[in-house]
Order: structure tokens, then sequence, then C-alpha cells
């Protein structure tokens, strides 16, 4: 069924991703690549208003060769913070955390970090991690922070291999359409 062009009303969801090449529709707050940018962009939006839900949408490199198309997201964990001894490698030395954030979907085990994934690094496998991104824990962790829920859609744009940078490229835009059908059915489920 194709979506269309025009804006979905939702006042009280807020439509987050980190590129217009990802996702160039009406509303969307576009944050930036990585973890850092994500944070300042989504912080600063939720100054200017409090959404019931934040969305987030964007690409993802899958560990498996299984995954394909949109998945959602239930659980993300930083997988960037390398700090031993001062603290186990995901976790920020001297915050309490938490180090996984649920959205409360069921789906897959997203690993976030500002590294964009061309080889499967086997902490990611032994701690389930099944998608890597570079935005979604930020994200995650403001909505925590600030008590908004969350959730989270991400199309397998490449296999965290080394051709990962040209099928990324290649597939950018392969979600957008499969996401905008998801975003329609959460705005007209219940509350």
């Amino acid at each position: 069924m194709p979506i269309s062009p025009e804006p979905v009303a939702l006042p009280s969801i807020l439509i987050v991703a980190a590129l217009p090449e990802e996702l160039d529709h009406p509303g969307v707050l576009h944050t930036g690549v990585g973890k850092l940018n994500a944070a300042y962009a989504l912080t600063r939006e939720l100054q200017r208003r409090r959404p019931k839900l934040v969305v987030n949408y964007g690409t993802a490199g899958g560990l498996h060769p299984s995954l394909a198309g949109l998945v959602e997201i239930r659980r993300v964990l930083q997988v960037d913070m390398e700090a031993e001894p001062l603290a186990p490698r995901g976790q920020t030395p001297f915050f309490p955390g938490p180090f996984q954030l649920d959205s409360g979907a069921e789906g897959v085990v997203c690993g976030s970090g500002d590294r964009f994934v061309t080889a499967v690094d086997p902490w990611l496998l032994q701690h389930g991690v099944e998608v890597v991104d570079m935005e979604l824990f930020a994200i995650a962790s403001v909505c925590q922070r600030e008590g908004i829920p969350w959730r989270s859609f991400k199309y397998i744009s490449d296999h965290a291999d080394r051709d990962s940078g040209s099928s990324w490229q290649d597939h950018l835009q392969g979600g957008k359409d499969l996401f905008l059908q998801r975003l329609a059915e959460l705005a007209m489920a219940p509350e």
C-alpha cells in the first residue's frame, strides 16, 4: 500500500531520524550522525515540546544474515564505552546507569556506538546484539531521563561487513515506506 506524501498527523509523537536522506518527511527531527548529535538535538527539542512518545527511525547494520527489512528494537545498549578497569565495557564509569534500555516492545537488540561497523565484534554477539546503529542509545537515554517512552524501527541497510559502506549508501532510503506504514499503524492504535 503506497504511503501518501502528506505528513501523518501525530502531534503527540516526535519522529527522530539522523539524516534527511534516511527519512525526508515533514515534521521529522533530524539530529545528525552519532550519539552526541542525537542527544543534543533531542534534548533541545524536548525543551521546546513534550511529546507522549518518541519514535526513532533509521538504518542499521544487521549482524545475522537472516535479518532483513524493517525491524523493531526492544532493547538498546551502548557498545563503544570502553573504560576498563573503571567500568565494564558498555558502562559509563561513575554513572549509576541503566546501561541497557528497553522500549517495552517486542523486537531485536541494538548496539549503539560512534563507529560504522564493518566487521562483527565478538563482544556484540556475546551480549545478544543483533543490529548496530550510531544514535539510538543516546535517544533512548534522553527519553529515559526525561520520562518519555520511546520506540525504534531500523531498516537493515547492510550486514556489518567490508561492503557495509556501499551497501548502506545503496539502501539508505529502502525502509522509508515500510516505516511510514508502521507509523500510521502506531498512530491508529489506542493509547
